[in-house]
């Protein structure tokens, strides 16, 4: 005799209402993409490795962006500076003080929490394009700073230093391949965090100041102490993921990549992703660097059969793609890539009738 359950999801409990994932199945597809991602360094190719870590890397420091502008609403063009400050931090912890790169990474991303604090105080007075202006500040004090103080130290006019490569006793992670454990590691770190913050009284508080400050501040919400805690927040986790570039890298400097430029492209990442959802990070840091690949080729194959214009086509279709991306993006979907997919599981959940 068949035994009849109730249609669509009933929870007994409030810990099963909050539950992330739901259902045997989902757990088994997480546990089998953790498998897929930890294993990868003995299947995948070099391309593979080098762009998982990049991925990785620019997850992390989206996801610090995404509490600061998608969950708070503050925008920031300052996120790349802020990875330049946690990689310094981290190199010289290393370098001159002996320290493990394992300790030294919550060290460096503390130390950016409190750099990104100071540039967040003006967050109380301004807002909007006004508050872009005055993170702006940072993406050019930062890194003046960098080539024109502690020259012994920062590297002078260059702004480079060389960093240490990270070890566990004897077994040196010398390698894109072997640094892809401690970036996945890491982004699990970072995930939960982010997740569960959004999940939370703070993160909920957030929200309510992104959605109407006044209404928040009328509710008890302080919005100088939860606006300085998103910065707070935001730093830290670009702390962190200038940390891991810089030791990946092996060196960390003006030069490998922390201008304004790349704070604008941050930016474009979480409006391609889905601004304000945990799951844009990841969306847009995959879409823009894949992206990104594609022009690249696309630029070496039109040099190819152009020689005389291949310095310029070889670096003038990447902002081309990306640009023309984002203006597509804005247009026909400006949520992201993640409001899309969950409009495809409610249709999936809904079939046959998801019209």
């Amino acid at each position: 005799m068949a035994v009849l359950r109730p249609a669509g999801d009933f929870d007994r409990s409030y810990k099963q209402d909050m539950a992330i994932l739901r259902r045997n199945w989902q757990w088994l597809v997480l546990l089998a993409a953790l498998i897929v991602a930890f294993t990868a360094p003995l299947w995948g190719t070099a391309y593979i490795i080098t762009t998982a870590n990049r991925i990785a890397i620019t997850v992390i420091a989206l996801q610090g962006l995404n509490v600061l502008t998608g969950y708070t609403g503050q925008i920031s063009l300052g996120q790349a500076a802020f990875m330049l400050v946690g990689g310094y931090i981290s190199a010289l912890l290393v370098t001159h003080l002996g320290f493990s790169m394992f300790v030294a990474l919550p060290v460096a991303a503390l130390g950016t929490g409190v750099v990104g604090l100071i540039f967040g105080l003006p967050s109380l007075r301004v807002k909007g394009f006004y508050l872009a202006m005055a993170t702006l500040a940072a993406q050019f004090i930062i890194p003046w700073l960098t080539r024109h103080t502690f020259t012994g130290y920062l590297g002078g006019s260059s702004g480079r230093i060389s960093v240490p490569v990270p070890q566990i006793g004897d077994f040196a992670f010398n390698n894109p391949t072997r640094f892809l454990y401690i970036s996945l590691v890491v982004l699990i770190i970072t995930t939960v965090l982010t997740v569960n913050v959004t999940r939370t009284r703070l993160g909920r508080a957030f929200v309510a100041i992104r959605d109407n400050d006044l209404a928040a501040e009328l509710l008890g919400v302080n919005l100088f102490r939860y606006k300085l805690r998103a910065f707070f927040i935001a730093a830290l986790l670009a702390g962190v993921a200038g940390a891991l570039r810089a030791h990946s890298q092996r060196g960390i400097g003006t030069e490998f990549g922390y201008g304004l430029a790349e704070s604008i492209i941050f930016l474009g990442m979480l409006v391609i992703g889905g601004l304000g959802n945990n799951l844009g990070p990841f969306l847009g840091a995959a879409a823009v660097i894949l992206l990104e690949d594609l022009a690249s080729l696309v630029g070496l194959g039109l040099a190819d059969i152009f020689p005389g214009q291949a310095p310029s086509l070889l670096t003038s279709f990447r902002p081309i793609f990306f640009g023309l991306a984002l203006m597509l993006f804005l247009i026909f979907e400006p949520r992201g890539l993640a409001h899309r997919w969950q409009l495809f599981k409610a249709a999936w959940r809904l079939r046959p009738f998801s019209r």
